[in-house]
């Protein structure tokens, strides 16, 4: 998977291509600890526009950077869901525990 960062104001937007999956948890973390470094940043965005899978560990790589975020007192937020992506984490009922964004 490549992950490229997009950082505008307050707003990071981790852009995610390709596979999410327990190979990715290196450079996944990496991208998101910046992000989460970063004193400017309150709101960290996972757009899954061109992700095509994601498995169980993605999953929890998801919440393990919502429970960082949150005690660095800031937001994470999903977009780009798409397809397979989209009916895991909906199954997974992740929309209730992050905002979701069109």
């Amino acid at each position: 998977m490549q992950i490229s960062t997009n950082v505008t104001a307050a707003k990071a937007e981790l852009r995610l291509n390709g596979r999410f999956d327990f190979h990715s948890h290196r450079d996944f973390r990496t991208a998101y600890e910046n992000a989460l470094d970063d004193a400017a940043v309150r709101e960290i965005t996972i757009n899954f526009k061109e992700v095509d899978y994601l498995d169980s560990s993605a999953l929890g790589m998801l919440l393990l950077l919502r429970e960082k975020a949150e005690a660095a007192g800031k937001s994470v937020a999903l977009s780009g869901l798409h397809g397979m992506v989209k009916q895991v984490l909906e199954i997974a009922n992740f929309g209730k525990l992050f905002a979701v964004q069109g």
